[in-house]
């Protein structure tokens, strides 16, 4: 089972980063992508429900399954408020829900660490100058426009946090 556990993972990956490239692209996170984070994580816990030996402690520890519903509500309810406040987007707000599911409740410092070092980076990309040689590539193009309007794309900044997290993670397991 730990080998579908990895594949579901490596599909996870996959998906935050087309969700952040959507972000990045469009301001725009497809619900499809969202959808098929909570199935990956349906799948994950199931398995891990399977060969787990205490089901209990699968499902109401703070380490299993308990811990990763704990983490993903309260990041998703964090991300209605802002968005309520008209400081999210709603893709945003709904990324939450996948990404508390897979970092669960002891990757929330971690997230929230690799979260402000990405968004200080973000600023700091947004305030200094492109290079005139870097300026007929797409992503310096793109990046001029989301100087120009001002909006960020928050999702590429909470999936690549989340990413680092998972990998973080899955390197001490």
């Amino acid at each position: 089972m730990t080998s579908i556990i990895d594949i579901i993972t490596m599909i996870s990956v996959l998906l935050f980063l087309y969700a952040a490239w959507s972000d990045f692209r469009s301001w725009k996170i497809p619900n499809t992508a969202i959808l098929a984070l909570l199935a990956l994580y349906s799948l994950r816990a199931l398995a891990e429900l399977l060969t787990s030996g205490d089901v209990g402690a699968a499902l109401f520890s703070s380490t299993g399954i308990g811990g990763d519903l704990a983490a993903g509500l309260l990041l998703f309810v964090l991300g209605v408020c802002l968005w309520a406040l008209g400081m999210f987007g709603a893709g945003d707000a709904k990324l939450f829900l996948p990404i508390g599911l897979f970092i669960g409740w002891h990757g929330m410092l971690p997230f929230v660490a690799f979260l402000l070092i990405g968004g200080v980076v973000t600023l700091l990309a947004l305030k200094w100058p492109m290079p005139l040689q870097l300026a007929h590539f797409s992503v310096v193009v793109r990046i001029e426009e989301i100087r120009a309007t001002r909006k960020i794309p928050y999702g590429v900044i909470m999936a690549l946090a989340a990413l680092a997290t998972m990998a973080v993670s899955y390197t001490k397991s």
